[in-house]
């Protein structure tokens, strides 16, 4: 796997790869959240560097992953935690976790490999997702969803079901209470 520099501009764009990748493949509906919720813009990432990195990243994990499924990868734990582990300003990590539920959510439908790498992204940068309702009533999804540190530093894998039991939740609650077209999650 290629090293990038710590916070920078291509660690920030392999994340986003990572989380365009993170269901064994590309969708259209992820795709489409980039421009729809403006990450790159959001995030500084112009999209020559974008393509650069996501072509790089889909090279390195050609050579790493492994491939259960004809079309579909597999990306280790050990993997996500070094990528994750490039990005370590905590306003970084706040902006990289909302990148990724922007894509997670752009198909409306959370895998298994999509848990996994919010969950692992949480507790690895010690973040929370806590769901408010405004007093008007109704919102969508993406402004419902508020991201916090946690309080208390996490223990090493301990949070990871914990995480991925809430975001379902969170997400599963949100879209029924609100009955968000879709792809609102912005």
């Amino acid at each position: 796997m290629r090293h990038y520099t710590s916070d920078s501009t291509q660690a920030m764009a392999r994340v986003v790869s990572l989380a365009l990748l993170a269901d064994g493949g590309l969708d259209n509906s992820e795709i489409q959240a980039l421009q729809k919720h403006s990450i790159l813009d959001n995030l500084n990432i112009d999209p020559e560097t974008f393509d650069q990195v996501m072509q790089e990243f889909c090279n390195d994990i050609l050579q790493s992953a492994r491939a259960p499924n004809v079309g579909q990868i597999e990306i280790d734990r050990e993997v996500i935690d070094h990528l994750l582990g490039d990005i370590r300003s905590p306003e970084l990590q706040k902006e990289a976790l909302r990148a990724m539920l922007d894509i997670v959510n752009a198909d409306w439908s959370l895998s298994g490999g999509e848990a996994v790498l919010v969950s692992q992204a949480m507790s690895l940068w010690g973040l929370e997702l806590h769901h408010r309702t405004p007093a008007g009533g109704r919102t969508d999804l993406r402004q419902s969803l508020h991201i916090e540190r946690q309080e208390r530093p996490p223990v090493e894998g301990s949070e990871s079901a914990l995480h991925v039991e809430r975001l379902t939740l969170l997400l599963n609650s949100s879209v029924s209470d609100a009955h968000p077209a879709p792809g609102s999650f912005q």
